[in-house]
């Protein structure tokens, strides 16, 4: 063997042996480990179900197999865990924010009280695209959006908090098709607001089909909620006698906004993110633990149990429609913002 041969040789020698140490490195870091998700919404909700049905199989998929716990950190719509993602947590690998992608816009229009940069986070993807539909009790005497818009009844949504789908999307669908809402902010998560419409506190919420399926089973068998608007580009196959958004939006501009305020709302509206400088090695882990998740069998049935539907993105999908939202038009934003903000 010649001395160019050996050399090769050593080279590849020295290769292997740094990829056999960082993958057995990877499988000791996680090892005996257990990994949080903090959840920005109330336990039983739909953010809650999603990530606890993930939790109870995501370890399976992780080199060393850690263990997962879902804690919920409630309070500003998600916001306090958001920022505790970003400024607290240790960027180690062991704790997961799973909070209301909304809150990118709201950064984007300049909301007090946002501590983060959205796009220096480490996403890890969502589990699902929201599918968001108003939804109204029986009680409030309203079966239809012509008959709403006929009558001019003020209904009462209740919401979460800015940055949430239960009051942005719903301001967007008020400045748009024109139904009048008051929107009654505050509350801890959908599973709460349900309660509120059963007491008759609030007429209705602006909630994913998704939640609605998971945590509303009882509402929809018996009829005491009724679905009035999806705002899907198009009718959800579950849902074909339920108008969409577009049979009532006509001009350019707002379905401008509608583009930006809901469709790509709902695309972000789940993310898992880690802190900033989380090394990049178990980011991919992570991503590939959730993507391995989603097929495993075991997940499926669990998920099909719960009535959740999953219609994933990946890290670097989520990325790239983060950075979209990030490049804004200045007159779509201040558009955006007279119906958000004000």
């Amino acid at each position: 063997m010649n001395r160019r041969s050996i050399t090769i040789a050593a080279m590849l020698i020295l290769t292997l042996s740094a990829w056999v140490s960082g993958t057995l490195a990877q499988d000791n870091f996680y090892k005996g480990k257990t990994v949080r998700i903090l959840v920005g919404g109330s336990a039983g909700g739909g953010y809650d179900t999603y990530t606890r049905t993930i939790a109870r199989h995501l370890g399976k998929h992780i080199p060393g197999n850690p263990s997962f716990v879902v804690e919920n950190m409630t309070g500003a719509g998600s916001l306090i865990a958001a920022n505790y993602t970003y400024k607290i947590a240790k960027p180690d690998g062991l704790t997961i924010g799973h909070f209301i992608g909304g809150l990118m816009l709201q950064q984007v229009m300049g909301k007090p009280g946002i501590e983060f940069e959205g796009q220096k986070f480490e996403y890890l993807g969502v589990p699902a695209q929201d599918s968001l539909v108003l939804g109204v009790t029986k009680a409030a005497g309203v079966t239809s959006v012509e008959q709403w818009l006929a009558s001019k009844t003020t209904l009462k949504f209740g919401g979460v908090g800015p940055g949430a789908g239960t009051d942005d999307v719903t301001k967007v669908v008020r400045a748009t098709v024109g139904v009048p809402i008051q929107v009654i902010s505050g509350y801890k998560g959908t599973a709460d607001i349900r309660l509120a419409m059963a007491a008759g506190e609030v007429h209705g919420v602006t909630n994913s089909w998704e939640s609605y399926k998971s945590g509303w089973s009882k509402e929809l068998e018996s009829g005491s909620v009724l679905m009035l608007l999806q705002t899907l580009p198009q009718r959800h196959p579950e849902l074909p006698n339920v108008p969409a958004i577009h049979d009532f939006v006509k001009n350019d501009d707002d379905r401008k906004l509608v583009q930006t305020g809901i469709f790509d709302y709902s695309a972000i509206a789940r993310p898992y993110a880690l802190p900033p400088k989380t090394p990049k090695d178990r980011v991919r882990l992570l991503r590939k633990g959730l993507t391995d998740t989603y097929k495993d069998p075991e997940f499926i049935a669990d998920a099909r149990r719960a009535r959740l539907d999953m219609n994933p993105l990946s890290g670097e999908e989520l990325e790239k429609v983060v950075a979209r939202v990030y490049r804004l038009d200045k007159p779509l934003v201040e558009k955006l913002k007279d119906i958000l903000l004000k």
